[in-house]
């Protein structure tokens, strides 16, 4: 756990020293002349995967707070630094200017610190999009499929009322039926005996 916190707060700490290292590229230590473009780059990319890297581990709130506090911490130490030793950062004339410019260009540095972070949270954001889009993409497909499942359902549920309804009526016709064809045997019956007493009677 300790391990790992030094490794997400070293990542603030290089972005620190490379800001910091910008100010010497003009001094006696780096004396790059031509080739200072390359060198802006080659520091620029490094900010930049500092940046996107901070983002990575520490979050964009949480890591945007240590950059910005990283750039303000390196331009106070930078501006302490060229007046004290104005003569060996060459800042001797035009102080003011010089420390403006100083400050500039550990600004720029701390921006691309920043714009690493943006990438990458960016992408991680579309990531998140994406995945969000898949599993509601998936939740319709499942809505979709419990609503046909219901439809289904229904359309047995109405069969097998229509069956058992069927089944009653046929059952109640044939009961009607049944109880015609009693009645009707019982007045048949009733009139025979009817005759049969009326004949006993004339003999």
């Amino acid at each position: 756990m300790f391990k790992k916190n030094i490794i997400k707060y070293a990542t603030a700490i290089l972005l620190g020293v490379l800001i910091f290292a910008s100010d010497f590229l003009d001094t006696n230590i780096f004396n790059f002349d031509e080739k200072n473009f390359a060198v802006w780059f080659v520091l620029s990319i490094l900010c930049f995967a500092s940046g996107w890297y901070i983002n990575k581990t520490l979050g964009w709130h949480k890591g945007g707070k240590i950059v910005f506090s990283v750039i303000i911490a390196v331009t106070i130490v930078s501006i302490f630094m060229i007046t004290f030793f104005s003569g060996y950062f060459n800042a001797n004339e035009i102080l003011t200017e010089n420390l403006i410019l100083y400050s500039l260009r550990n600004i720029t540095l701390g921006a691309m610190g920043f714009f690493g972070m943006a990438i990458q949270e960016v992408i991680n954001n579309r990531k998140d999009t994406q995945i969000l889009t898949e599993k509601v993409e998936l939740l319709e497909r499942e809505s979709e499929i419990s609503k046909k499942e219901v439809q289904l359902i229904i359309k047995e549920a109405n069969l097998n009322a229509e069956k058992i309804i069927n089944d009653a009526e046929a059952k109640a016709k044939n009961l009607i039926l049944k109880k015609e064809r009693i009645e009707k045997e019982l007045k048949e019956f009733i009139q025979t005996e009817r005759e049969l007493i009326k004949r006993y009677e004339e003999k």
